[in-house]
């Protein structure tokens, strides 16, 4: 049985469930913010790293030279499924558009893009086993100035909810390019 075993403590280093997408967190409290809506069938999270080989067309250096390798950008995703929409839900999903203050239910599509539009958006899942109450463990990943690149997408069905996917990407500021746009955050749960 010597290559079959499990790590002692794999149960503690577990992340459950389908976790929460959220405006905010604050990693030192464990503090939600405000959960944008309740989703279906979990969340997919991606760094879509983009990668330099100087050494591809070096004469007499075979290719993946890790010394010669390079991250080029970072493309930080989220992707999902809503099942809850609202007016402020449809404009963030929308990407560049406005709510009226004289009507707010009403979400009107620009076509240019402000800074209002790009926000942060933190994923939060449990994680360990000790994921209750105020030492509860998580699994956080900070998504910085944010957009929907897909646009809103709705999908109904016969007796069935609305279904509203979004693809969120995280993008660099030009006031500080070498800030990644995305951080993970992982605590392990400990005993009240």
């Amino acid at each position: 049985m010597k290559f079959t075993q499990v790590m002692a403590d794999a149960f503690q280093n577990l992340q459950m469930n389908a976790g929460i997408i959220c405006d905010n967190f604050t990693p030192a409290t464990g503090t939600i913010g405000n959960i944008l809506g309740a989703t279906t069938g979990g969340f997919t999270f991606n760094s879509n790293p983009t990668y330099l080989d100087f050494g591809e067309d070096v004469d007499n250096c075979p290719p993946n030279t890790w010394q010669l390798k390079r991250v080029s950008y970072y493309d930080p995703a989220i992707s999902g499924t809503f099942l809850t929409i609202s007016a402020a839900v449809s404009k963030n999903l929308i990407g560049g558009a406005d709510i009226p203050s004289n009507d707010i239910t009403h979400v009107v599509p620009r076509g240019n893009l402000e800074s209002t539009d790009f926000s942060d958006v933190w994923v939060i899942g449990d994680y360990s086993d000790k994921n209750t109450g105020d030492n509860a463990g998580y699994l956080a990943v900070h998504l910085k100035n944010v957009l929907n690149t897909a646009g809103i997408q709705w999908t109904t069905t016969k007796d069935g909810k609305g279904q509203f996917s979004f693809d969120y990407h995280a993008h660099y500021d030009l006031q500080n390019v070498d800030d990644i746009p995305f951080e993970i955050y992982c605590k392990a749960g400990s005993a009240n």
